[in-house]
């Protein structure tokens, strides 16, 4: 169904071209939208509409009937009479009538893609529905997410106006925090091409006033069957990089790493592996200090010269740390393995934390 504004901002511009005043009616003969004020045709509106004629003149007035699929829909009113009057009422009751064809088939589209998105549909019902849709079933597409701060935000009509001359692209919302872009591809478009694409949505509603924007997208499908697939993808990419990639504005899923394997765990397990690696003790209870040198270390691919160089201390201050390390966790994080068992740690600990705000 047409809104109300979307009525009137249309007989306004139908009345700017063609200086005659209308009015929408539904078929009660109530004001629906109108360029000037019409309460003498709200009775014969309602006549009008039981009769079987499809357009009529009453008292200075034509009256035309505007359809959606042989139901009637509204009762378009031209104030004026003759044979030129007739012809604009007619183009525009056909403009009205093509309008509620167009946003039909947009809704239908959307409920469409909402329930592929959701996995309501059947594999038969998909391939039927999206032909006689007029959308294409075997082309590269990929989902991206838009997640900004607040509820009572624009991001919905901004992203649409960001993408809106790419009409075989889908935007929507399944709920009221997240905006979600199924977007179609060319052939050789690569992470690099959806990266910058990505980062070009987040400037541009950054610049739009819009806080705490971040843009998450799945893998390439080829199929429309699968896109259920990459917008599931999609989302954990968003779960996962708040957690582990909280500095990054744009997360693919094929970036999140081992991440995305912790982001699976039970917590109990979470707790038991911790347990057993460090007895009672967690790894970020650890001094400032203590944790900035070893994430340096991690940065620096467990280079001690790199990293005592980018610390601003000696070499044997570095090496006597990482020994104090050791003893008090039995890792020695110059070794690959108990490297790998305290940067896996880190993380655990990170997501843990995590979940438990979330019970709050």
């Amino acid at each position: 169904m047409i809104s109300n504004q979307i009525l009137q901002s249309t007989i306004e511009g139908l009345k700017g071209i063609t200086r005659v005043e209308l009015c929408v009616m539904d078929t009660d003969g109530k004001d629906v939208a109108s360029t000037a004020a019409m309460e003498s045709c709200s009775g014969p509106a309602a006549e009008f509409a039981v009769s079987p004629a499809d357009s009529q003149e009453i008292h200075g007035y034509q009256y035309f009937k505007v359809y959606d699929e042989q139901q009637l829909e509204y009762i378009l009113v031209v104030a004026g009479a003759g044979e030129d009057v007739y012809m604009i009422g007619k183009m525009a009751a056909f403009q009205l009538q093509s309008l509620l064809v167009a946003y039909k088939e947009r809704f239908d589209k959307d409920n469409f893609i909402k329930n592929l998105l959701l996995d309501n549909l059947l594999l038969v019902d998909i391939y039927s529905r999206s032909k006689k849709l007029h959308i294409q079933s075997d082309v590269p597409r990929v989902v991206m997410i838009v997640e900004s701060g607040g509820k009572d935000n624009n991001a919905l009509e901004l992203t649409r106006k960001h993408f809106e001359g790419s009409t075989r692209d889908f935007i929507t919302a399944v709920d009221e925090t997240n905006v979600i872009i199924v977007k179609e591809l060319q052939e050789n478009d690569t992470g690099r091409e959806l990266n910058k694409l990505s980062g070009a949505l987040v400037a541009y509603l950054q610049k739009e006033n819009l806080k705490d924007v971040r843009v998450a997208y799945g893998t390439v499908v080829r199929e429309i069957k699968e896109v259920s697939r990459s917008y599931k993808e999609a989302k954990m990419a968003l779960d996962v990089g708040k957690i582990f990639f909280d500095e990054r504005c744009v997360v693919a899923y094929s970036e999140l790493g081992i991440g995305r394997l912790i982001y699976q765990l039970p917590i109990p397990l979470c707790k038991m592996f911790i347990r057993e690696i460090f007895g009672g003790k967690s790894p970020d209870e650890f001094d400032e200090e203590t944790l900035t040198t070893i994430h340096k270390f991690f940065e620096n691919s467990l280079n001690v010269s790199e990293t005592s160089r980018q610390l601003f201390i000696h070499r044997n201050t570095l090496v006597y740390r990482l020994d104090k390390l050791q003893k008090s966790t039995g890792l020695d994080l110059r070794v690959f393995e108990d490297a790998i068992t305290f940067k896996i740690a880190l993380m655990v600990v990170k997501y843990m934390k995590y979940m438990e705000t979330l019970e709050y």
